[in-house]
């Protein structure tokens, strides 16, 4: 078949099928979860720090059996846990778990990043903003379990903003 057959058939295809309204809506869902100007924090490989809440929770495996206990080097991906986050000058370390069906979240950013500076904790539902403390932590609790993203605000520089997190119960 020849190119010029092949999009002629494309195009007509794509006239006569439109796209499905919830594959619209996602679309569009998702376009609002960006954070345009924003810096994004790569993932920074970390142990556990003694004392987090996630540092001896069970990894579930991917058939949603129990797997061997989490160490102080290691964490499962898609479990409730700790991360650490940096970018522009800034280190965002957070952990999230999963208490009586709702998502908690703590973290703290370093360094303190001002006064006026704010941290948002993101789900693809809701948005909960608090002022970080002296010390840089935070804490927010009551939200859906599923999808988490931190965003730290800071007057006249661009947000710093950590890639989506799945935490399941």
């Amino acid at each position: 078949m020849r190119d010029e057959y092949l999009l002629a058939a494309l195009r007509m295809g794509a006239g006569a099928d439109p796209v499905p309204g919830r594959v619209s809506a996602a679309a569009r869902a998702a376009f609002a979860l960006r954070l345009p100007g924003g810096v994004a924090a790569d993932e920074v490989a970390v142990a556990v720090p003694p004392g987090a809440r996630s540092a001896d929770l069970p990894r579930q495996g991917a058939d949603g059996s129990a797997g061997p206990r989490l160490g102080a080097a290691e964490a499962a991906p898609d479990a409730p846990g700790f991360h650490r986050f940096t970018a522009a000058g800034l280190t965002i370390d957070v952990e999230a778990s999963v208490v009586e069906g709702r998502l908690e979240v703590a973290g703290q950013i370093s360094p303190w990043p001002g006064p006026d500076a704010r941290v948002e904790v993101r789900t693809p539902h809701v948005g909960k903003v608090r002022s970080p403390s002296g010390s840089g932590h935070f804490a927010v609790s009551g939200l859906p379990p599923g999808w988490v993203s931190v965003v730290c605000h800071r007057p006249g520089l661009p947000p710093v903003f950590t890639r989506w997190v799945h935490v399941r119960p």
